[in-house]
């Protein structure tokens, strides 16, 4: 179950059936500057969420409040030039797969957001039910649906394009936090289809020629480890593209009496993050040999 509402200026989202847990909108690409503010709020608004989080974008040495706290993470590439990205913060795989793109006619600018931009990404999105070996969740969306979540933090937001002749293949949302020196890359898809022509990873390349144009410091593109999950090709494609891990802490604050027994008994963490490594890998094993079926079912009906 999810619920949106609004408290002090910011959209809150509130989770959960039995444990109601919320956290800003906004959560990973702003930042919450008033949380004592937001918490009074939330306490007198007649609402009930049990336990309201939110993670700390500019961190120092160390947290800045006094409310529990857990270590979350991103993935951040540190901006200076596009050169010294280029030629000292990446791989050569990443260079030569940037390359690539150019050679097979693939052209990167920036777009204004509009109904051909959605159209684009509502194409993408509606290319495969199935993405890296697990359900996509965008799949099946309507125009409607793509268009309204697209639109999102408009007044915050640029969109780069990758194409071939004028055809959609790849996107990039960078959304600006309120200093706008950091920029996180809210959604990056391209199409299946033309994998091969790397779109992805010049569409990263001219995210790092944006940044330096605005003075944007860093570049991030979500978290960099997931629990204990182990390396993936996710994790992989984000080092070898120059991105490290930044811990960040994440608060947690109880609200109520069930919040602060569930803080206390790991409850506000999903069941699955309590079973061993060795279970987890199984699990995902078992998930990726399912939707794998499913994918080639989906293929043998085309």
């Amino acid at each position: 179950m999810k619920k949106i509402i609004e408290k002090c200026g910011n959209e809150i989202r509130i989770t959960g059936r039995l444990l109601r847990i919320g956290q800003p909108e906004g959560d990973g690409y702003q930042s919450l500057d008033a949380p004592e503010t937001m918490l009074e709020s939330l306490r007198t608004s007649g609402v009930r969420v049990d336990l309201f989080t939110f993670l700390e974008l500019q961190p120092g040495a160390q947290p800045r409040y006094q409310y529990p706290v857990e270590w979350d993470n991103a993935a951040v590439v540190p901006v200076s030039t596009f050169n010294q990205w280029w030629n000292h913060q990446i791989r050569p795989e990443a260079r030569n797969r940037a390359r690539q793109a150019e050679k097979k006619g693939v052209v990167i600018r920036e777009i204004p957001f509009d109904d051909t931009l959605v159209k684009g990404i509502w194409e993408i999105y509606n290319e495969s039910p199935l993405r890296q070996g697990r359900r996509f969740p965008h799949y099946g969306k309507d125009f409607k649906t793509v268009y309204a979540e697209a639109a999102t933090f408009l007044d915050s937001s640029f969109f780069i394009g990758a194409f071939i002749g004028d055809r959609l293949i790849g996107f990039v949302k960078l959304t600006m936090d309120e200093s706008r020196t950091r920029v996180n890359l809210m959604n990056i898809l391209s199409l299946i289809e033309h994998r091969d022509k790397a779109p992805t990873n010049a569409l990263i390349a001219h995210s790092v020629r944006a940044c330096e144009a605005r003075g944007i410091t860093q570049l991030v593109y979500q978290r960099f480890a997931y629990g204990s999950k182990q390396t993936d090709g996710i994790m992989k494609f984000k080092q070898v593209n120059g991105f490290q891990r930044v811990d960040l802490p994440r608060y947690y604050v109880p609200l109520t009496l069930l919040g602060r027994v569930a803080l206390r008994l790991g409850l506000h963490h999903p069941l699955v993050n309590h079973l061993p490594e060795s279970v987890k890998v199984k699990l995902r094993w078992l998930r990726d040999f399912c939707y794998g079926r499913m994918l080639q079912t989906v293929k043998g009906s085309a």
